[in-house]
């Protein structure tokens, strides 16, 4: 038998390290019972599938898993992702992850997730329609979606397109159920969708980190200054939620100095014009050999950059035992889920870093999926009822002051003091305020224990506890 090379990399088990996670925070939660611990760990459902589908000439039987991971609140919420690296255990661990970002963020969901095993770059928007509405039928077949069961999400691979085409195949599979729209979150805009969704999860990152940022106590604890405005930061991933959270750092007043993607990274001390280095890819297909910016042929390498906030946006694991000694960030956001290895987490944390886990930096997407889905439910945009209400108000209010002062507001003054919130203004708000009361929560868990060395597990702790009381008052167990 050959011998295991040594440089091989360990294997990890996704759902196995979110499981580790759990168990070094349950001795600090307020539930004793072993009983709860374990029912509040356990995925409840799990729905694994395969189902045909005619490709071109010929059938092909599609791998795809649905998770369920826990019932204590209904619906339960998570993504569907297109990806050939779908597997059981990943999926499983994702669900996982959607109870306790769910549980952080105050947002009464159950978690779940979902993934089908295709490369959708393969793969024709005709043919990708096909799996989708088919894999869809399967959910419904077996109840396993619905606007008071489940209610999927876009993830990786999938996007609004994607939303759009299970919703019309959930409508048609149950015709006149009034609350159908709310089946499914991340749809476009036109069939229920709420604005402000596209940019919400690295909206949320923002937040998240900048509240960090603000904290004069937790500042002083990282020997670093208040506020974002001097911080050098390092994103790592350009899609939707490393593009935003990129650009939101950036006008925020950060200088965001790396970028990294597949094809290599880039890297420039004085700051990156995000919007300039996304113009500069469309053009020419990479994002290398940016005007000003050296080239780095290995994504991986601006990791290990000097800067104060890395955001590692893109994959998993890719901060390791291996290279997270050389990872030099005092602040890392998950923006992607578990980009970090345990090893990797106990690293950093030795090293004085702070790592804000994924599952509440990246919980805007849930957050505004939420938004979503009360939108859908009570069938009415947000806005529509107070806009005019508020600028009609304002227009008053602002009038008054004038005539008692004698002095006018520019033109420029009375737009901003006049505006009413649109749908994006109250959906930012409600995700703004939601970033910064589980800011709070989480760090105020951490600062009471001495024992919790590491936000993560303050986190776990906070999620616990409450998906505990929801088991409990279920009165399931006495």
């Amino acid at each position: 038998m050959a011998k295991a090379s040594k440089s091989a990399a360990p294997h990890y088990s996704f759902f196995t390290s979110v499981e580790r996670n759990f168990d070094k925070a349950a001795p600090f939660t307020n539930i004793k019972d072993k009983g709860i611990l374990e029912q509040i760990k356990a995925c409840n459902s799990i729905y694994s599938m395969k189902f045909p589908v005619k490709i071109g000439d010929k059938v092909d039987v599609i791998e795809a898993y649905r998770v369920q991971h826990s019932h204590h609140k209904l619906p339960v919420k998570g993504g569907i992702r297109f990806s050939m690296d779908v597997n059981q255990d990943e999926v499983m661990a994702l669900a996982a992850l959607m109870t306790y970002k769910c549980a952080i963020v105050n947002v009464p969901f159950g978690g779940a997730k979902g993934g089908i095993k295709i490369d959708p770059k393969k793969l024709s928007a005709y043919d990708l329609e096909k799996i989708t509405r088919r894999y869809t039928a399967e959910l419904v077949k077996k109840n396993f979606i619905g606007p008071g069961i489940d209610v999927p999400a876009p993830d990786y691979g999938t996007g609004p397109r994607e939303m759009s085409w299970i919703v019309d195949t959930y409508m048609s599979l149950r015709p006149g159920e009034i609350d159908a729209a709310g089946c499914v979150t991340g749809k476009p805009v036109t069939q229920g969708g709420v604005r402000g969704r596209t940019e919400a999860t690295g909206l949320g990152v923002y937040y998240g980190v900048r509240e960090m940022c603000n904290d004069t106590e937790m500042m002083k604890r990282m020997k670093m200054t208040v506020g974002l405005s001097d911080k050098t930061v390092i994103v790592q991933g350009l899609g939707n939620v490393g593009y935003h959270a990129a650009k939101f750092f950036m006008e925020g007043g950060a200088s965001v100095v790396a970028l990294a993607e597949y094809e290599g990274a880039i890297y420039n001390p004085k700051g990156l014009d995000v919007d300039a280095v996304v113009t500069h890819r469309k053009k020419t297909g990479s994002i290398l050999n940016f005007p000003g910016a050296k080239n780095l042929k290995k994504s991986a390498e601006a990791l290990e950059l000097e800067c104060d906030i890395l955001v590692p946006a893109a994959l998993e694991n890719v901060i390791n035992g291996d290279n997270a000694p050389r990872v030099k960030a005092r602040i890392v956001a998950e923006a992607a889920n578990g980009p970090l290895t345990p090893e990797a987490d106990a690293i950093l944390t030795k090293k004085g870093s702070v790592v804000i886990p994924d599952m509440y930096i990246n919980a805007g997407g849930v957050t505004v999926s939420y938004f979503e889905w009360l939108k859908n439910l009570s069938h009415v945009r947000y806005g529509r009822m107070e806009k005019r209400f508020s600028e009609n108000m304002n227009q008053n209010i602002l009038g008054s002051i004038e005539n008692l002062t004698g002095k006018k507001v520019t033109a420029a003054e009375r737009k901003i003091i006049l505006h009413g919130p649109d749908e994006v203004d109250l959906v930012h708000s409600g995700l703004e305020d939601t970033m910064m009361g589980s800011y709070h929560e989480i760090r105020d868990e951490w600062m009471a224990n001495k024992k919790i060395n590491d936000m993560r597990s303050a986190a776990f702790v906070c999620a616990i506890n409450k998906v505990g009381v929801s088991y409990m008052e279920l009165g399931i167990f006495p």
